[in-house]
C-alpha cells in the first residue's frame, strides 16, 4: 500500500506541506502508521497547478526521505492545489512511469490500495480503454488502468460516476476470474479547481482516509498555532493518515463512500459501483 495527501487552498509554500508537519508525507514514507507497510520506499511522485496550462509533476524512483532535489523543489513552489504521493509497490516494477500522481490534461489521478491478481484482470480491462486514450498509457500499474478506465468512462465530464463504472466494470471482470474481492482503493483525483476522493473496497473493509476540519473552527480550537493564521478559509487536506495529532482536525471519510472539495463548497455522499458497462 502507499500514503498520499492531497491540499486544496489559498496558495502556499510546498515545503510547509511535505516536510514541516509532525507525521509529513515523508515522514509517513518511512514510519506509515495506519497503512500494511511502514516504509513505502518504492519513489514518490508531486502534482501541483502553477502557471501553466496543465499541472507540474514531478516524479522519481527515489524515496522520499532521500531525495535531496524533492527538497530543493519544494522550497520553489506555492501552490493552491498540490498532490503527493510515495508508494509501496504492490508488484509492479519500481519505475518513473509507475510513480503517482498521473496526469491527463489538467487532469491528476493518485491511488492506495490495490486490485487483486491484476496480471489476471489486466487483459480485459486494458481492451475497454478507449483507443484514443490507449496510447497514453506510460506504466504498468493497476492505479493507471484504473485511471485510464475512469476516463473512457467520462472521468472529465461526471467524476463520480466515471469511477463507478471503471469499479463496477473492475469487479465484474475480477469476478468472471475467479476474484472474491478485486478492489481496494483510496483515489484521488482533480482538474485544478475541485478534488474529488473515493473511499471503497468490494470488501468493505478499504485504506484509511481522512478529511481536515474548517480552518475556521480549528482556529477557536487550537489559538495556539500560528501556522493555522496562514491558511485561507477554503483550505482543506485530504489524507491517508493525519499529518499531527491535533485534536478535532482530522474528520475520518467513512468507508464506501466519495467526496469532493471546491472553493466555498465541499460534500460527502456514498459510493455504488455502477456493474454493467
Amino acid at each position: 500500500m502507499c500514503r498520499w495527501m492531497a491540499y486544496f487552498g489559498d496558495p502556499v509554500p510546498v515545503e510547509d506541506l511535505l516536510f514541516r508537519p509532525e507525521h509529513s508525507i515523508i515522514d509517513q514514507s518511512l514510519h506509515a502508521k495506519l497503512g500494511s507497510f511502514t516504509t513505502n520506499g518504492d519513489g514518490f511522485g508531486i502534482g501541483w497547478y502553477g502557471t501553466g496550462s496543465v499541472p507540474a509533476v514531478f516524479k522519481s524512483t527515489h524515496p522520499a526521505w532521500s531525495d535531496e532535489n524533492l527538497h530543493e523543489v519544494a522550497t520553489q513552489i506555492n501552490t493552491p492545489l498540490l498532490f503527493a504521493h510515495v508508494r509501496a509497490s504492490s508488484g509492479t516494477p519500481v519505475q518513473r512511469s509507475n510513480c503517482h500522481p498521473f496526469r491527463y490534461g489538467r487532469w491528476l489521478w493518485m491511488h492506495n490500495g490495490s486490485l487483486a491478481r491484476f496480471p489476471e484482470l489486466k487483459h480485459d480491462m486494458m481492451m475497454a480503454v478507449d483507443p484514443a486514450l490507449y496510447p497514453k498509457i506510460e506504466g504498468s500499474t493497476d492505479t493507471e488502468a484504473l485511471f485510464f478506465l475512469a476516463l473512457t468512462f467520462g472521468l472529465t465530464e461526471d467524476p463520480p460516476n466515471a469511477v463507478a463504472r471503471a469499479v463496477g466494470l473492475t469487479e465484474q471482470i475480477g469476478r468472471r476470474r475467479g476474484v472474491e474481492y478485486p478492489v481496494h482503493m483510496t483515489v484521488a483525483t482533480t482538474d485544478g479547481e475541485t478534488i474529488w476522493a473515493f473511499r471503497y473496497s468490494s470488501e468493505g473493509n478499504t485504506s484509511s482516509l481522512y478529511y481536515s476540519t474548517d480552518v475556521a473552527q480549528l482556529r477557536q480550537l487550537h489559538p495556539e498555532l500560528d501556522v493555522l493564521d496562514r491558511l485561507g478559509p477554503d483550505a482543506r487536506l485530504i489524507v491517508s493518515e493525519p499529518l499531527r495529532d491535533l485534536p478535532g482536525a482530522w474528520n475520518e471519510v467513512p468507508d464506501g463512500s466519495w467526496g469532493f472539495v471546491r472553493r466555498g463548497k465541499q460534500e460527502i455522499h456514498p459510493f455504488e459501483p455502477v456493474r454493467g458497462g
